[in-house]
């Protein structure tokens, strides 16, 4: 996921190719986790601590792919060559946990979002007792945006081209519930990939983001924009 160098690359050229998803990130137990005393925090102001033996049900868990930056369009003649229009960031996904009631570890909360969805492959109840030694960076609620990437980009066809950057964001709503009756709710945020793309204004799109960054920077009526 962040700050790995890994991307799922789509193109207008061809339909939504996916590369391997990241599930976690491997190393130490430091803070940069996101685990309970490594400095995450939440949103929540309930003075009194959640229980450390309730149980989280999950609502309305949604993924999608939000656009976070677009070049302008760019002409490239006969043969190809270079883009390099610089991106332009459009969005900037930021992990977060609002929570109402009893406080609750963000990162605990972010660690069986994870795991609700298949991003986290664990057989732990919790994050703290998790003892794999892998760090889940899907639960770092400190986590950075993507960075975007302004690396050239050689094509071998002419065409007019836009350059775009995204993310697969999740987000989902939460109950979590006490043996002794009192419950916490609440609204979680992560994201589990990077994606990027280029794609071919002279050409229709599938992937919803590429008919985002079609729409701002294509020219009206280009192919590109029909239904976007």
């Amino acid at each position: 996921m962040r700050g790995d160098g890994q991307r799922i690359w789509a193109t207008g050229l061809a339909s939504l190719v996916l590369a391997a998803g990241l599930t976690a990130c491997t190393g130490g137990t430091g803070g940069g986790d996101g685990r309970p005393g490594g400095g995450a925090s939440g949103t929540g102001t309930a003075a009194a601590k959640a229980c450390g033996d309730g149980t989280f049900s999950w609502s309305a868990v949604k993924k999608s792919d939000r656009l976070t930056g677009v070049s302008e369009n760019e002409r490239l003649g006969a043969g190809g060559g270079a883009l390099r229009n610089p991106l332009e960031r459009v969005y900037t996904p930021r992990p977060s946990v609002r929570t109402q009631g009893p406080a609750l570890s963000p990162a605990e909360v972010l660690f069986s979002l994870g795991k609700k969805i298949g991003e986290i492959d664990s057989t732990a109840r919790t994050l703290a007792d998790d003892d794999s030694g892998t760090t889940h960076a899907f639960t770092d609620v400190h986590a950075k945006a993507p960075a975007l990437d302004n690396g050239a980009v050689r094509l071998d066809g002419a065409g007019d081209y836009v350059t775009y950057d995204g993310v697969r964001e999740v987000t989902g709503d939460f109950r979590y519930s006490c043996p002794d009756g009192r419950t916490t709710t609440g609204h979680a945020r992560s994201w589990t990939v990077d994606l990027s793309g280029v794609l071919d204004c002279g050409e229709t799109m599938d992937a919803r983001i590429a008919r985002q960054a079609a729409r701002l920077s294509c020219e009206t009526g280009s192919a590109a924009t029909k239904g976007a």
